[in-house]
């Protein structure tokens, strides 16, 4: 790691009381104050950690963290306390411990990892020794999880992810700028390695990676098919780049052609012509054979489809017979059979239920023609023997006076109402007078609306 200028600093670095309580060292006892003891190991511990992601690194030094975090002039006491108590906690593991918890298959890589000196101290702390080794390689465990993290969701993203294996160097390659030495991408492949995500092989005596897919828990060995796949796509990458490496001679020669013949020298144009040609054709039976290539990885390709394909119907038709296992026709008809006898039952209780109700609606239509009887008897006869009441209006009419007013009256009742022939006249005469003195207001209105225009 760099200086201090690099990490995210707390807003207590520039508080010099503060910072004074947490430069001193620890006590030796932790009950004498174990407020002061613990915020003051939270403290640095989250330094720590904020410190190595910051710098993109997931192993750290003693004496690395005493340059980093050197303030005016003085480095903190209590730094060797620290490490010790995150080693305890299993925050941070001794880099030694971390490769040797990993199959003994990648101790063979040779990645320039810290292997024999942190087994002395590895000894020194079995003794009882409290002493840390400045130059003892820590791996912080949080951190590298985080970069193995990236480095699969990287790979599954990347222009890699249709490959089954990757050379290490393409790793390297694709890997560039989330883990910042190779000292940390083989401590994220070993993180992978113990979550059984990746393994690592020796082939040819290059190292050669492969990852698990989407959907698998666990990688699988590598296998031929595992390594013909790779030996064809890396063919196919030779040849591809000896094409390109082609096609730049043959336009360097006709480059050179037109040259020589602008000078004049035909001759010397008419070989780099030819030489061009030669180029070209070696190139067409390079991409004759890449064209080969192409096509035995589609049918590799296809053919592990058609596998999968089979896969699917074979767990297909084992879960249609272990669901049709106890479904037999004899069973499908007699179970038919139940359902039609018990929807004719219910056919018969409805058509039952039908008739109950029809026989009481006929019972309340005689009853209520009873009623209407009764009502028709219980009516007085003085009412049946009267006339019909007119429906002509009674106003009377401007052409009817007197006898005619009268001629157009309904008909006298005969029966006996309770009146007598005298009331009868005197209605009459009322009736005859109002008629004449509306008839003269009506003659002589026309005069009075003519006075005032004389």
């Amino acid at each position: 790691m760099s200086n201090v200028a690099k990490t995210t600093l707390p807003s207590e670095w520039d508080d010099d009381e503060r910072m004074n309580f947490l430069f001193s060292d620890f006590k030796e006892n932790r009950d004498v104050n174990t407020t002061d003891w613990d915020s003051k190991m939270d403290f640095w511990t989250s330094l720590i950690t904020r410190s190595c992601r910051d710098h993109g690194v997931v192993c750290v030094t003693l004496q690395e963290l005493n340059e980093t975090f050197r303030r005016n002039g003085t480095s903190p006491l209590g730094l060797s306390t620290v490490v010790q108590c995150m080693a305890r906690c299993g925050k941070i593991q001794r880099e030694s411990e971390f490769v040797a918890n990993v199959d003994s298959g990648w101790l063979s890589w040779g990645v320039a990892l810290l292997l024999v000196k942190p087994l002395k101290w590895t000894f020194s702390t079995l003794l009882g020794s409290g002493r840390v080794p400045l130059e003892a390689s820590f791996v912080v465990i949080e951190l590298v999880k985080e970069k193995a993290a990236q480095l699969l969701d990287l790979y599954r993203s990347g222009e890699f992810a249709n490959r089954s294996l990757l050379s290490f160097q393409e790793l390297c390659a694709l890997s560039s700028h989330v883990c910042a030495d190779e000292s940390t991408l083989c401590l994220a492949l070993l993180q992978l390695q113990r979550e059984k995500q990746v393994t690592v092989s020796l082939h040819e005596g290059e190292k050669i990676v492969k990852f698990s897919q989407p959907g698998q828990d666990r990688v699988s060995s590598v296998s031929d098919v595992d390594i013909g796949i790779y030996q064809l796509q890396r063919s196919e990458k030779l040849l591809g780049e000896r094409m390109e490496a082609l096609s730049l001679e043959a336009d360097k020669c006709r480059e050179e052609a037109r040259t020589l013949l602008q000078e004049g020298k035909k001759t010397q144009a008419l070989r780099c012509l030819r030489g061009r040609k030669r180029v070209e054709k070696r190139a067409d039976s390079l991409f004759a054979q890449m064209e080969t290539i192409r096509g035995i990885l589609d049918r590799i390709a296809q053919s592990q489809t058609d596998r999968l394909v089979i896969q699917a119907y074979q767990t297909g038709v084992a879960a249609l017979r272990l669901s049709l296992k106890d479904v037999t026709v004899e069973r499908a008809e007699s179970l038919v059979d139940q359902i039609q006898e018990l929807c004719d039952a219910q056919d018969e209780v409805n058509r039952t239920i039908a008739g109950v109700s029809s026989s009481a609606d006929a019972d309340t239509d005689e009853l209520e023609e009873e009623l209407n009887a009764l009502l028709e008897d219980s009516k007085p006869d003085g009412i049946s023997a009267l006339p019909e009441v007119p429906l002509n209006p009674l106003s009377p009419q401007p052409s009817l006076l007197g006898d005619d007013l009268l001629s157009s009256l309904p008909a006298v009742p005969q029966s006996y109402l309770g009146i007598t022939d005298e009331e009868l006249e005197e209605e009459l005469n009322r009736l005859t007078l109002a008629d004449s003195g509306f008839e003269q207001k009506k003659m002589t209105s026309p005069t009075k609306r003519l006075e005032p225009a004389q």
